[in-house]
């Protein structure tokens, strides 16, 4: 597959320094913007990392160039996961009994692993929405250096929350427990005020985007349900000084009270939106925020509670979700609102992103459409329109490939054949190259 165009050179396994500057990519078909048809056989010629042409036909490379033959596949933009969780593993009865004996250190390792896992899943790009803040920047630098092998991160750190919301780490501690964890909480607030100075924390920690929950959630170790927790004074704070950062705000929202406060006040992007009513769904519209849908979570944390491997109280609340959230946003789509691929991967398993695209399908997407949402729109909704979510010049050279054609059927991105991220090969003939760091 992969040979120098002066004879054969494997180049899986080696450094990215090692790797050949320049990369003609011979794809059978090519779906290099999604939403337009595909093109027949085409060369993408890539120059330190980026695409510098896109050519019809099999173009021979030139002189020292890496050919990688991409002839009988379907070729396409890396795929973009708006919602990703590398610091939880999708087995969250495993990560309560290690959590008293795992460090920082074993932590940042383990979501090292997990980034890897969505890169050779085709995730080129992630957006992470809740972690160890220092933690994922390191990770996050780490993988822009080519010190190690991951996707592209866009990190928001800790999701920032009210006393006793969604995300105040104390919920359903042990007292001794609970006053550890608080000692080092300051993704909870509580005002308008506060909640400025948390926005500004967790910024100051590295967060290229900021996360709220204006809800209650699934996975709270809590009794309470999924209604609005902020008040939308807190909300608009948060939101303002944000953007007075230049960052985007994403927005954990179930009941629809909470997600139309969260859209009023300005956010980006709307996590889950389970429940929605007419109304919701106008507001959406109105101010052109974007539906992330998830439509995997529930379904993981269904199967988690009743394996009991969560909290009773997790059970009615997930197995609500489950009936509400695919109708919901079922109506959401016939109605116009905007759509961005993300899954919340880490309450579902690392590597299992795609199975979210057969889903998008059933509410009423076209294969193409629900391709569009996962590299064009959802780089879009990060504000890197121009860098990424398709295979244009100037733009990263991330590119996946898969047998077959996924425009017939959605379920083959569930297994990329190829992957390549800032012109370095991490994935060929369906098995990883090897390639941990420079």
């Amino acid at each position: 597959m992969i040979a120098a165009a002066a004879g054969v050179l494997a180049c899986a396994g080696l450094p990215a320094a090692a790797q050949s500057q320049v990369s003609y990519i011979q794809a059978g078909r090519l779906l290099d913007r999604p939403g337009q048809a595909p093109r027949g056989p085409a060369t993408i010629i890539v120059r330190d990392g980026k695409v510098a042409e896109v050519r019809d036909g099999l173009v021979a490379p030139e002189a020292g160039a890496t050919l990688v033959d991409l002839r009988d596949r379907f070729v396409m933009p890396g795929l973009i996961d708006l919602h990703v969780h590398v610091y939880a593993d999708g087995d969250p009865l495993r990560q309560r009994l290690d959590a008293t004996t795992r460090d920082d250190g074993d932590a940042l390792i383990l979501a090292a692993a997990k980034g890897r896992r969505n890169l050779l899943a085709g995730f080129t790009t992630i957006r992470d929405l809740g972690g160890d803040p220092r933690g994922i920047r390191a990770l996050r630098d780490a993988i822009e250096r080519g010190d190690i092998a991951g996707p592209t991160i866009v990190n928001a750190g800790t999701m920032i929350s009210v006393t006793g919301g969604h995300g105040d780490g104390r919920n359903g501690l042990a007292e001794d427990f609970a006053d550890a964890v608080h000692a080092h909480q300051i993704n909870v607030c509580d005002g308008p005020d506060d909640c400025r100075r948390a926005v500004r924390a967790q910024i100051g920690l590295g967060a290229l985007v900021i996360k709220f929950a204006a809800t209650g959630g699934v996975l709270s170790n809590v009794a309470g349900g999924l209604g609005r927790q902020m008040t939308p004074e807190e909300m608009k704070a948060i939101v303002d000084t944000a953007h007075s950062f230049g960052r985007r705000v994403a927005v954990h929202s179930h009941a629809a009270e909470g997600t139309a406060a969260a859209i009023e006040a300005g956010a980006d992007t709307i996590e889950h939106a389970s429940y929605l009513d007419d109304a919701t769904i106008a507001l959406f519209k109105r101010h052109g925020t974007w539906l992330v849908p998830t439509e995997i979570a529930p379904v993981a944390a269904v199967a988690s509670a009743r394996a009991g491997a969560l909290p009773a109280s997790v059970i009615p609340k997930a197995e609500a979700a489950v009936k509400a959230l695919h109708e919901s946003h079922r109506r959401a789509f016939a109605a116009g609102v905007k759509f961005a691929f993300g899954t919340d991967t880490g309450v579902s398993r690392h590597g299992e992103n795609a199975t979210e695209f057969a889903y998008l399908v059933d509410l009423g997407m076209t294969p193409m459409q629900a391709i569009r949402s996962a590299t064009i729109d959802a780089a879009d909704a990060l504000d890197r329109k121009g860098e990424i979510g398709s295979l244009e010049p100037g733009k990263w050279a991330d590119v996946i490939a898969v047998r077959g054609d996924p425009l017939g059927d959605v379920r083959l991105l569930e297994k990329t054949d190829f992957v390549m991220r800032h012109g370095v090969v991490h994935k060929a003939n369906g098995e990883a190259t090897g390639f941990v760091g420079r």
